[in-house]
């Protein structure tokens, strides 16, 4: 796969020449899905910020997951990425957010919950009055050792946000 088909060189061809910022939330990747983002040369044209929120707190404290869903759900769950998007694309005052949140292994699975299991989350922010602001979610379970877990969760999340994108776009 090229630089260009890529879901980060398709983002930059999507962002690159608007007036839109990215903001990114990540916990099982670790700051990958950014990493991935910036790789891409034109990046700072629309790339904001990122938060990598790897605990209960800190996904708490600076993207504003409320305690009842991390009680209640677990922080690999649907409730928790939706917030956690969500948070990112408020918090950073952004157009567009992608979080990420899951289980990299090798250890840490359930029969509920395996390893390799990662929630997505997309959230726009449209203008207001419009109603057309959104939060979008997917779950997917990605095989591989640790390493290929969190690469793999890096470009679903991309191509989860570069599809949102296009959607919107009509």
């Amino acid at each position: 796969m090229n630089e260009t088909e890529a879901p980060a060189g398709r983002l930059n061809a999507l962002l690159g020449d608007r007036d839109e910022t990215l903001a990114t939330a990540e916990s099982l990747t670790g700051g990958l899905v950014g990493s991935r983002v910036t790789d891409v040369p034109g990046a700072s044209a629309y790339f904001d910020r990122g938060f990598v929120t790897y605990t209960y707190d800190a996904k708490r404290e600076l993207l504003g997951v409320s305690r009842e869903s991390l009680d209640a759900q677990g922080a690999v769950s649907d409730p928790v990425v939706r917030e956690m998007a969500a948070g990112a694309r408020d918090r950073a005052n952004a157009d567009w957010a992608v979080a990420t949140t899951g289980i990299a292994g090798p250890t840490g699975g359930t029969d509920e919950k395996p390893v390799g299991l990662v929630h997505f989350g997309v959230a726009h922010a449209a203008p207001w009055g419009t109603g057309e602001s959104f939060v979008r979610t997917e779950r997917a379970v990605i095989d591989g050792d640790r390493d290929a877990v969190k690469r793999g969760a890096a470009e679903r999340a991309l191509d989860a946000l570069v599809r949102a994108i296009e959607d919107a776009d009509g």
